[in-house]
């Protein structure tokens, strides 16, 4: 029977390869999630584009980002981006950081990701920017040291979404399904507020409507029926979804006659 680790290190995998699938992630970022158990441990992949990540590439690591049991692959080099968020944040379970295209203008630009409609109010109130220049000067704009991942979770502080300048951005959720669907819609959010742009006017949400419609879209409710929806597209791509035909026929009562036997059959008419 599966345990706990067992069933997370699937769902782990399966949200790497989910967010993929709708064009957040690239060859690079990655997506990690609390230990189920033990909150000073956080589970991640070895190094490999997330969506061809799988339940066997996933692995422990303390929260000082350390590995618990060595392996000979290839491991992630900003794996303190996770590590310093879940040090900083009990409250946070798991952790996306990407560079979507619609995402990395905002980096470049410093212009202020806002929500403008309803589904991007679980990006949260307030998205600050973390610019490594501040604290470190020039970098390879890669966050390997701890300090680095530390100035990360300071800036994102009480918020969900943080943004790093000239870099991508990184999303923390209480679950990973809350994660998935604040980390898509955020990044859909962010095109459609590019788009606005273009018409030449943005009416973003005010701070009240922010807070209701992120409170309601974040509910168990909408948070698994999106999870659901991406779950069937990602299954549908990788060739693991099932026909529903069949099922749904034998729910209405429908079914097809027994191997060897006819149905019957109208009788012909004579011919005169």
């Amino acid at each position: 029977m599966p345990t706990k680790l067992d069933e997370a290190r699937i769902q782990l995998a399966r949200a790497n390869r989910l967010i993929a699938n709708e064009g957040v992630l690239d060859a690079f970022g990655h997506v990690t999630m609390r230990h189920p158990t033990d909150p000073g441990r956080f589970l991640m992949s070895r190094s490999r584009g997330p969506e061809l990540v799988q339940p066997e590439d996933i692995h422990e690591f303390t929260l000082d980002s350390q590995i618990v049991t060595p392996i000979q692959e290839r491991l992630y080099g900003e794996r303190v981006i996770h590590g310093e968020i879940y040090k900083a944040r009990p409250d946070v379970n798991a952790v996306c950081h990407h560079h979507a295209p619609s995402i990395l203008p905002f980096c470049v630009s410093g212009m202020a990701l806002k929500p403008v409609f309803h589904l991007g109010a679980t990006m949260g109130p307030q998205v600050p920017f973390w610019d490594s220049r501040d604290d470190f000067g020039n970098t390879n704009l890669i966050v390997a040291k701890p300090e680095e991942g530390a100035s990360l979770a300071r800036a994102l502080g009480p918020n969900w979404t943080v943004l790093m300048r000239r870099h991508g951005a990184t999303v923390a959720g209480r679950s990973l399904q809350e994660l998935a669907f604040r980390t898509i819609y955020t990044a859909r959010n962010a095109a459609m507020q590019i788009q606005a742009h273009g018409l030449g006017h943005v009416s973003p949400l005010t701070a009240e409507e922010t807070e209701l419609a992120a409170a309601y879209n974040l509910q168990p409710g909408p948070v698994m029926r999106a999870w659901e929806y991406w779950s069937v597209r990602l299954d549908k791509v990788e060739g693991t979804s099932r026909p529903r035909r069949a099922k749904a026929n034998r729910a209405a009562g429908k079914t097809r006659p027994a191997k060897g036997t006819k149905g019957t059959k109208r009788p012909r008419a004579r011919r005169r």
